[in-house]
């Protein structure tokens, strides 16, 4: 019997690379013991097969970014424990494998409406989060809304021309019916409880609220508390 080992002292030893090249093998899923990616360098290892996968390279992960479907009513932080590996989408379970360093570092931006559901983004990517930040203000959003009641005569035409409700001006926004009691919403960095206000101003009451698209990047086929990586064709 051998005393467990560190894997990345038991690589070292296999393929004769430095400490910090073991360590980025590793975090970089590129390490199997028994045909299983261990992506933790601190993993303890006895007399199990180790490999390292001939494309390897000793570079740090990519950043990457998270689109999460969030239920409703869920806080950031709380939204933030739902993401791991067994959480991923399992329709979106190809091409980047998870790693434990994914879901480390994380920052997000662009918040959802009170007792939104939909997407959340969390990233990795400095750029990402600059841009959802310093360009909120350019970042068309996208929701579908559940309502009850009857719209006012004109409803549509009032909301796409903006008007006030009990004092106040409300922004203009894209407004159009997706079926009889779901409104779709497009509009730039909407204020909190603005969605709830514009339905009011045109006598209807919210049921939910719903985010499906930040730019031209679209939540997808993601089911509620589950998520998929943003690829590196999508762009808010």
């Amino acid at each position: 019997m051998t005393d467990p080992i560190r894997l990345s002292k038991r690589l070292i030893e296999l393929v004769g690379c430095s400490r910090r090249e073991a360590e980025l093998f590793i975090e970089g899923g590129w390490v199997t013991v028994d045909g299983e990616v261990i992506d933790e360098p601190q993993f303890k290892v006895e007399g199990q097969k180790v490999e390292l996968d001939k494309d390897a390279k000793a570079t740090a992960p990519e950043p990457v970014t998270i689109l999460l479907n969030v239920p409703a009513g869920i806080d950031t932080d709380s939204a933030m424990l739902l993401i791991s590996a067994e959480t991923l989408s399992e329709e979106h379970r190809y091409g980047k494998r998870p790693l434990r360093g994914h879901f480390l570092r994380l920052s997000t931006s662009a918040d959802l409406q009170a007792n939104a559901s939909g997407l959340l983004v969390f990233t990795q990517d400095w750029k990402i989060l600059r841009k959802l930040t310093a360009d909120s203000a350019k970042i068309e959003q996208e929701y579908v809304v559940e309502v009850e009641g009857d719209m006012v005569a004109h409803g549509l035409n009032r909301l796409t021309h903006g008007l006030t409700h009990k004092g106040k001006e409300l922004p203009a926004v894209k407004a159009s019916w997706q079926n009889e009691n779901r409104l779709r919403f497009a509009m730039k960095n909407p204020q909190p409880g603005i969605i709830a206000q514009l339905c009011q101003a045109v006598g209807l009451k919210v049921i939910s609220v719903r985010r499906i698209r930040i730019g031209g990047v679209s939540i997808g086929k993601v089911p509620v508390g589950q998520w998929r990586y943003m690829s590196g064709k999508e762009k808010f």
